[in-house]
């Protein structure tokens, strides 16, 4: 048998060129012959694998989506801080009862924006919706989405002044309040003369006129309160509601702030020495009792006639007050000038003159006969105290 290593019969056996020690040692091995391939997927089949075209196409989407968005953004961002379309200024009441979407709408009806749904958009992401209060607003020509969406939110509501002047009587400003056109409701009651506070009044469209009288009702009892703890203590009044009528009697006699402490000093000296008071404002307010003017002048009839607030006929103060007297009346009242004057007359300019003797009085009073007769529609009006008014 022949090894199959053997060199065939007859052959000589192929000798390997000779090597030098270095060459075989420096020598690079043959490459390993290269692994067979596995079976398997080739790349182009997993890339069409249901779920990888699925992720894509998700992912896809996901992109278009923040793409579309962001532009979305930008564009609602700019409508939204962007100068609307009043071309003037503006008012508008938001009902009480209204939602996001009726204020919206309102808005958009009323050319004040531009877009409802910027609008809306905008009051959702800033968390406002639940914010927008109702109420009567003022709006500026150009106003942007933004201002809207903050005026709403602010509650900055357009206030009236409302001013009732001192000395009224409760029925006038009950009156006054009824020609009122913001204010809603009715009163059912009358207040009680002298327990309002006459100034002006800050109130919003829809406020009831009986709130509004409650709120001059508590004006009143603070400042009263305030008063009578920094009054003199030696005026002849007992109680703060005394020191009530004789203000409202001092606010009818002159409307001229330098004289309010004076004229009360007539009064309070009157009172010190028992005298009555004779105050031509507490004959009218007998006549009429506070339910508007005496159209004539006051006559001796007038005098005469018998009325729980007709000082010329009763001592000391009347049962209550003759209208709602101011703070600087009842301040005056509480502090009157140190004078020793008992009578006072009209002097035909708007003030009065002042005396301490019945003599002086008189010569005055002749001076304002005369001033009388030459200005009839001055008579009636003399703010007199302390001589009877002319027939």
């Amino acid at each position: 048998m022949t090894d199959e290593n053997s060199p065939a019969p007859g052959s000589t056996p192929a000798e390997a060129p000779p090597q030098s020690p270095a060459s075989a040692m420096s020598s690079t091995p043959p490459p390993r012959p290269a692994k067979p391939a596995k079976p398997g997927r080739r790349a182009s089949d997993r890339a069409n694998h249901p779920l990888v075209v699925a992720g894509s196409a998700v992912f896809t989407l996901l992109v278009v989506a923040i793409v579309l968005g962001g532009s979305a953004f930008w564009i609602g961002k700019s409508r939204y801080i962007a100068p609307g379309p009043l071309a003037a200024d503006t008012t508008l009441i938001i009902p009480g009862d209204y939602g996001l979407m009726d204020i919206a709408d309102l808005l958009a009806s009323k050319g004040i924006i531009n877009d409802k749904w910027v609008f809306v958009a905008a009051a959702v992401g800033t968390r406002s919706s639940g914010k927008l209060k109702a109420g009567e607003y003022a709006f500026a020509a150009g106003a942007s989405s933004r201002d809207v969406l903050d005026t709403l939110v602010s509650g900055k509501v357009i206030e009236y002044n409302l001013t009732i002047p001192e000395g009224l009587t409760s029925d006038q400003i009950v009156q006054r309040l009824a020609e009122f056109e913001v204010l809603s409701g009715t009163v059912r009651q009358t207040p009680r003369e002298g327990s309002l506070l006459p100034e002006t009044y800050k109130v919003t469209r829809g406020t009831s006129r009986e709130d509004i009288l409650r709120r001059m009702a508590r004006s009143q009892q603070a400042v009263l309160q305030e008063i009578w703890q920094k009054r003199d203590p030696s005026i002849p009044v007992k109680t703060p509601e005394e020191l009530v009528i004789l203000a409202s009697i001092v606010e009818k006699e002159t409307g001229e702030p330098d004289e309010r402490s004076r004229v009360a000093a007539v009064f309070v000296n009157r009172l010190d020495k028992k005298m009555r008071l004779q105050s031509d404002p507490t004959i009218i307010y007998g006549l009429v009792r506070g339910k508007g003017r005496l159209e004539r002048p006051i006559t001796r009839a007038d005098i005469a006639t018998p009325t729980p607030f007709n000082t010329y006929a009763i001592a000391g103060l009347p049962p209550g007050p003759i209208g709602n007297p101011g703070r600087a009346s009842l301040e005056a009242t509480a502090n009157p000038a140190k004078t020793k004057d008992l009578y006072f007359v009209a002097d035909g300019t708007g003030g009065h003159v002042f005396a301490e003797t019945l003599d002086q009085h008189n010569r005055n009073v002749a001076k304002w006969r005369q001033i009388e007769r030459q200005q009839p529609a001055a008579a009636g009006v003399s703010g007199n105290t302390g001589a009877p008014p002319a027939d």
